[in-house]
This record gives structure tokens, C-alpha cells and sequence, in this order.
């Protein structure tokens, strides 16, 4: 039981040095940083690829009816 309690103590004294220390800025400007370089980039959010796959999908899908039906008439016609 002393033990726990010794653990216990411990880790919330590290966890309270993390968020309070030179740790934590560093976090943080890493943070901002990273950001900033994507801000930089050309990307989307993974919703928006998401979107664009679907999208892309029924577009496919509706080629493919659409050169099937020209297939037909084609064939009719000979």
C-alpha cells in the first residue's frame, strides 16, 4: 500500500513538472511549428479525401454505365 502511494505521489509530481516545465513550451513550439509547415503544404483533411474518394467512386460507376450503354447502341446499330 506504501508503495502505491509512493508511485502515486511520484508520477503526479512528473506529471505536474510536464505540464508546468521547459518540457511542456517545448511541446507547445513544437506544436506551433509543425503547424505552421503544414499550413505551408498543399494537403487536405482526411474528411475532405474521404469526400473526394466517394466522389471519384460514382464517377466510376457511372463511366462504366455510360460505356456499357454506348457499347449497346454501337452494337445496334451494326
Amino acid at each position: 500500500m506504501l508503495n502505491a502511494k509512493i508511485f502515486d505521489d511520484l508520477s503526479a509530481k512528473l506529471s505536474e513538472a510536464a505540464n508546468s516545465g521547459p518540457a511542456k513550451d517545448l511541446e507547445k513550439n513544437m506544436r506551433a511549428l509543425l503547424a505552421q509547415g503544414f499550413s505551408k503544404l498543399d494537403l487536405v483533411t482526411r474528411e475532405e479525401f474521404d469526400i473526394q474518394t466517394q466522389v471519384l467512386a460514382r464517377a466510376r460507376e457511372q463511366l462504366s454505365a455510360l460505356e456499357a450503354r454506348v457499347a449497346e447502341l454501337e452494337a445496334r446499330n451494326k
